[in-house]
């Protein structure tokens, strides 16, 4: 257990210096390391500070805010195709995160008020769609294949809205608009790493004390509640903090799909359904992925740069389409 447990913080710190080496040009691991202490260059202690650390640290914190999202949503609707992509968290975060951008920006480009606002929009848009997702499936709870479907509506109206505010706004702010949609940590900044560590940082203790409460979701609610279960307090604390933590990792990376869907199932197959251990394991996974495929991002088509978020749907989609197959025929 406990190689299963350090297994993936080993392959996510492999990764973490991997992807501070890799730029406009390659520095070696003895110049990065070097770098990172203090006793490189200047240009490289640059380099690695000012332009590559934050988006390392951007990417996997996003990662492991999303892959905490996806495990939350699938163990308080115990359905293991929900993910805040595939309920339409993700886009209803981002028809908050256009909003504020339409509405607070000047023909400058520039905001009008503090970025530090764009977590809250993001988190008030993914609110509104995670409450019509419970409004509309109220009756059908308990059918996965059903609310999934639900979701997948959700999203597509939240998809919808988003070009309709993008083609209907000021065409200034239209480009970064799409660069955000399609998920992307490019542009990261210290403060976005500050904001969202916070985040994570304040969320912690509430998610270790969940934990309890967590495995005892996986009984059905009669059993559930037999056991002290406050039941329908605890969904409503646990959709809570999904929407927090999806929302603060697309408030500044914008729309990275299906790694709240992957890296759950990842961390399942290596500790199993403990909630002690998957809250260990399921955000290391979550920022490998995201990390992972911000390196393929970078590197496949070089010097071009794709959006990471095409890369983790190019692998997160045919995942879902194979969970959605499996849990219709059980139906």
């Amino acid at each position: 257990m406990i190689l299963r447990l350090s297994a993936p913080l080993i392959f996510l710190g492999f990764l973490a210096i991997l992807a501070t080496g890799i730029g406009s040009s390659w520095m070696p691991l003895d110049r990065v390391v070097a770098a990172l202490f203090g006793q490189g260059t200047r240009t490289d202690e640059i380099i690695i500070w000012t332009l590559r650390m934050p988006r390392v640290l951007l990417a996997m914190l996003a990662g492991a805010a999303l892959a905490l999202a996806g495990l939350l949503l699938q163990h308080v609707v115990r359905n293991p195709i929900a993910s805040p992509s595939v309920l339409g968290l993700v886009d209803g975060a981002a028809v908050g995160v256009v909003l504020f951008l339409m509405l607070f920006s000047n023909e400058a480009n520039a905001l009008v008020v503090s970025v530090h606002w764009l977590p809250l929009a993001a988190t008030l848009g993914a609110l509104s769609f995670a409450a019509l997702v419970a409004l509309v499936a109220a009756r059908d709870l308990m059918q996965p294949a059903r609310l999934i479907l639900y979701g997948i509506a959700a999203a597509a109206l939240a998809k919808a809205l988003v070009t309709v505010l993008i083609v209907l706004g000021p065409v200034y702010r239209a480009g970064q608009s799409l660069i955000w949609l399609a998920g992307s940590v490019h542009a990261a900044h210290w403060d976005d790493v500050a904001i969202l560590t916070c985040v994570l940082v304040v969320l912690t203790p509430v998610l270790a004390a969940m934990a309890r409460p967590l495995d005892q979701l996986l009984l059905d609610d009669q059993s559930a509640g037999a056991t002290g279960l406050a039941l329908n307090y605890t969904k409503v604390a646990v959709l809570g903090l999904s929407v927090i933590l999806t929302a603060a990792a697309v408030s500044f990376a914008g729309g990275l799909a299906f790694v709240g869907l992957l890296a759950p199932h990842i961390a399942r197959a290596l500790v199993g359904l403990r909630m002690g251990a998957l809250l260990i394991v399921t955000p290391a996974v979550g920022a490998a992925i995201v990390l992972g495929a911000d390196i393929f991002a970078r590197t496949m088509a070089a010097p071009l740069e794709l959006p990471t978020g095409a890369i983790t749907a190019l692998v997160g989609a045919p995942y879902f389409f194979w969970l959605l197959i499996k849990e219709v025929r059980r139906d």
